[in-house]
């Protein structure tokens, strides 16, 4: 279980290795992480050894684990977020080393209250002010708070009762985090004004875990008509949900697609969505692209390809087949043996990579005339990001465009072993 040495952690630790005893064959191993972020934090680890090896001796069955984090956080990074993030993840390798896969946390109904109330401050919807779960099952283990429905009272009483000497956190006095100034200065006057304020509110958080839960499996039962085989959302049929549903499915295909759904983005989306036949839009972890009435989500890497500096001329030699990489381009070429339709290796020797200029033209089937590039992306259904591979040249002519094939007028029938295919593919494996 995860101990930090203060009040809470100590008593809950202290609660299941008596539990533990009394069963048998359990150990309590208790999990720490040093932040490195106070002077007293090398105290509280020495405190915390301390403490177990007083508890063993006493007969309970208790270990400590601790871990200190690397690093510090960036500047203009949220502390909290930091410490959070790294501290689950700590928590969470303690515990698999550990052989555990439980993992207890002990936070009590006044935390719960307090999460509700920041989360309503922060403009969140039901899944935001369901606050802390009960249990929730992550990366193989199973998170538990088992004393979310004692109120602070009771754990106090247990520390007084068993003489515990928890350590003090100073920067819990500190009113510059979110939580503290609720907990030092919002607190007491709305529990002197309304009496019945912390179980209210973790009242609420129960209710709001129901509704969020209801919500998911409502999105979940909209998306299965809103998309085909691939993650990619049909706008056409999306946009045939009532508002309400609209918002709440757009919400769960953006947290499956790109890892969050900011409001500003839902709103967004909202509001331009139905009315859009083309866009891009910046997301987490990187952009969403409507084509063709789907949308999907780019990662980084792969938006990150149409801002690639490319050299105006790159020679290659694509005779032989198998890949060849074009780092300067963000991808690869594939080349393989063509039964028919494909160009003589010969050819494919002196090749001539080259970007876009414009005035380009390319013949897609033999029985009609060249157009230019742009006519032929639009008939073939290419979107813009789409057309930013390397134009292959023999000489003066065109031979390859990415996303649309070998020009006609150079392609040839033949033995296998004369004729190759040609195919680019990007760094990110995606179809161009």
């Amino acid at each position: 279980m995860a101990v930090s040495g203060g009040r809470d952690s100590t008593a809950l630790w202290h609660a299941v290795a008596r539990l533990a005893r009394s069963v048998g064959s359990l150990d309590v191993v208790g999990l720490h992480v040093h932040h490195g972020l106070q002077a007293q934090a090398d105290d509280w680890v020495r405190h915390l050894r301390a403490q177990a090896r007083r508890w063993a001796a006493a007969g309970l069955p208790v270990t400590l684990r601790w871990h200190r984090l690397d690093g510090r956080p960036q500047r203009g990074q949220s502390v909290e977020a930091w410490a959070r993030r790294g501290r689950y993840a700590a928590l969470a390798s303690m515990a698999r080393a550990a052989g555990a896969d439980l993992v207890l946390l002990a936070h009590h109904r006044r935390d719960q209250a307090e999460t509700v109330l920041l989360q309503l401050l922060r403009g969140g919807g039901p899944a935001a002010l369901a606050a802390m779960p009960r249990m929730a099952w992550r990366g193989g283990l199973c998170w538990a708070r088992p004393w979310l429905d004692q109120p602070r009272e009771a754990i106090d009483a247990y520390v007084r009762r068993h003489r515990l000497r928890p350590v003090d956190d100073p920067s819990n006095a500190d009113p510059r985090w979110a939580r503290n100034a609720l907990r030092l200065q919002v607190w007491p006057a709305l529990d002197t004004a309304f009496t019945g304020a912390e179980p209210a509110l973790a009242g609420a958080a129960a209710r709001a875990q129901e509704a969020a839960a209801c919500l998911a499996e409502l999105a979940d039962a909209d998306l299965q008509g809103c998309r085909g085989g691939d993650a990619a959302l049909d706008v056409a049929a999306w946009a045939l949900l009532s508002p309400a549903r609209r918002g709440n499915s757009l919400r769960r295909w953006l947290i499956e697609a790109a890892g969050a759904a900011p409001d500003t983005l839902v709103r967004r989306l909202l509001a331009e969505l139905p009315h859009a036949r083309v866009g891009r839009w910046p997301a987490p972890s990187g952009e969403l692209r409507l084509h063709r009435g789907r949308l999907r989500h780019a990662a980084a890497a792969e938006a990150a390809q149409v801002a690639i500096a490319v050299p105006a001329v790159l020679a290659l030699d694509l005779s032989r087949c198998g890949h060849h990489a074009v780092p300067a381009w963000g991808g690869s070429f594939v080349v393989r043996r063509a039964a028919d339709g494909g160009v003589p290796a010969a050819l494919l020797r002196g090749c001539v990579l080259r970007p876009r200029r414009g005035g380009e033209q390319f013949q897609r089937t033999l029985n009609t005339p060249p157009r230019s590039l742009k006519k032929q992306f639009q008939a073939a259904g290419l979107a813009a990001w789409e057309r930013n591979g390397p134009l292959v040249y023999v000489g003066d002519a065109l031979l390859f465009v990415p996303g649309l094939g070998i020009d006609a007028r150079h392609r040839a029938g033949g033995s296998k072993s004369a004729l190759r295919s040609l195919h680019w593919l990007p760094a990110d494996g995606c179809k161009p």
